[in-house]
């Protein structure tokens, strides 16, 4: 019998982080809550069928293709500090090389 698609999914992204599917993710795994088991990182997946987000980024990349642009959405929070960063897991890497923003060590 074939794999769920949200297992097969998860597998996909550890692979992508370089970390491996946590089989018993949530509160039954012992190693961690996260989806992937990772040295550094903790990787949440979802799988549905849509997400308003998405949404957001296919206009935003009409947009984009026409300026042979990456799309980039920023979503922010009033009165919440900084903002959370979506982009392609393809464009992920090219996105992250053109960071010019460096914080600032005291």
């Amino acid at each position: 019998m074939p794999d769920k698609a949200w297992k097969n999914r998860e597998r996909l992204v550890a692979k992508f982080f370089g970390g491996i599917r946590n089989a018993l993710s949530g509160i039954n795994s012992k190693v961690t809550h996260a989806d992937v088991i990772h040295d550094s990182l903790f990787v949440e997946c979802k799988l549905r069928a849509k997400h308003s987000a998405v949404k957001l980024w296919d206009e935003t990349k009409l947009y984009a293709d026409k300026e042979n642009k990456i799309p980039v959405i920023a979503l922010c929070e009033k009165n919440r500090p900084g903002f959370w960063v979506m982009v392609h897991s393809e464009d992920l890497e090219t996105v992250a090389k053109k960071i010019s923003y460096k914080k600032e060590t005291s």
